[in-house]
């Protein structure tokens, strides 16, 4: 008996271009790339940290 983890939905609204190193680096480890490119990730506690580092670049929906 599996249960299909629960996913969230993050999207990149703002561009990276002037933000911090580290927060480049999040955005990149979340799979984001491009203003307006979304990705689908698992809901866990390291990835709501990242989303939480830099929740004002991305629009995040479960």
């Amino acid at each position: 008996m599996t249960q299909n983890p629960k996913k969230i939905k993050v999207t990149l609204v703002k561009s990276l271009i002037g933000t911090k190193q580290a927060h480049r680096a999040t955005a990149r480890g979340l799979g984001l790339r491009h203003v307006n490119s979304s990705v689908e990730v698992e809901d866990t506690p390291a990835v709501r940290g990242m989303i939480n580092n830099i929740y004002y670049l991305v629009k995040s929906e479960v």
